[in-house]
């Protein structure tokens, strides 16, 4: 049996990450989780509801960056750390935290693998460390400009990656995630907000002229990348992107919204935000090589099973 350790496993990509692994009976998963007030706890204890009991799971409550929470862990193989402060909007107003989170808590991740012998570290990276690039689709060789903290913290925990890799022998693979959708998805991100708008007939809150455009990338997609990720093993380090290899605009994605929900969207018309992106789009030429990586979901078909979620969660909006 292999024991994974899974950080952020409350959170929205972690929870789905484990109920994938719980499916197949030679994982154990031991998750760390701090239930930061950056969302609800109730919507990550509603994430971990279903695998209470399972004996082939175990939760610890606590900061990664704390080295008695990690001393509880015992006999890992392999690490998949998704645990760090979201948000590139609120990075901008609070840049140390996000330092202090993202980057000490990878650097202390990355320390405790190296001491335990821990052969395989799959850390999950952002789109947004492309920054500006008008270069698309972004592969990995591109020339990186992260415009907010956030972005810049998970560019630190690539490149500490890569010096664990090289020193210790830690295979390190960064999984470049293109803005991920699903059910389960965190209540701050746009889709989620747009449908519990609309719903509710509050106004959406639209940044620019609504011409951005993004990979939106279903979470089961994101999944399956993940899960390939945990049994390679051809080479020790290597960056990944992780998308859809689609882009939609933001005034695209609110008319498909629309149409699933029956209703017309009240748009709330906001200045472009700092650290913002005008577009992110993957090349997933490499998943696909190294990977076997195969994204199946179109945005026409996630947002649906996204929206019959949110009906569950929330109960009847309407």
């Amino acid at each position: 049996m292999k024991h994974v350790l899974v950080t952020g496993g409350a959170g929205f990509i972690g929870s789905n990450l484990i109920r994938t692994l719980l499916q197949n009976q030679e994982y154990e998963i031991t998750c760390i989780d701090n239930f930061d007030d950056f969302y609800p706890r109730s919507q990550k204890e509603s994430n971990l509801f279903p695998f209470a009991g399972n004996p082939r799971f175990r939760l610890i409550e606590g900061d990664i960056r704390r080295e008695d929470v990690l001393q509880e862990v015992k006999d890992v193989s392999i690490i998949i750390h998704l645990a760090a402060r979201a948000g590139v909007r609120p990075s901008v107003k609070n840049p140390v935290l996000y330092q202090d989170v993202n980057v000490k808590g990878t650097q202390v991740l990355l320390e405790f693998a190296r001491e335990r012998k821990i052969r395989q570290f799959i850390f999950a990276s952002s789109s947004s460390v492309y920054g500006v690039n008008s270069h698309i689709p972004w592969n990995e060789e591109e020339k990186l400009q992260p415009v907010s903290p956030y972005a810049s913290t998970k560019l630190s925990g690539e490149m500490l990656g890569h010096v664990y890799s090289h020193l210790y022998g830690i295979r390190f693979l960064a999984l470049r995630f293109f803005t991920v959708y699903g059910p389960g998805q965190r209540p701050d991100l746009a889709i989620h907000k747009f449908f519990r708008s609309i719903l509710t007939g509050l106004p959406i809150p639209v940044f620019g002229d609504g011409s951005a455009s993004r990979d939106y990338t279903f979470v089961n997609d994101i999944i399956q990348g993940i899960m390939e990720a945990i049994e390679y093993n051809k080479s020790d380090f290597e960056i990944i992107n992780l998308g859809n290899h689609h882009t939609v605009t933001l005034n695209r994605l609110i008319e498909l919204i629309e149409i699933i929900c029956g209703t017309k969207a009240v748009i709330d018309r906001q200045p472009p935000q700092p650290g913002d992106l005008s577009v992110t789009y993957a090349d997933i030429s490499k998943a696909q090589k190294l990977l076997g990586y195969n994204p199946s979901t179109r945005l026409e078909e996630g947002l649906p099973l996204f929206y019959d979620w949110v009906k569950e969660y929330y109960g009847v909006l309407q």
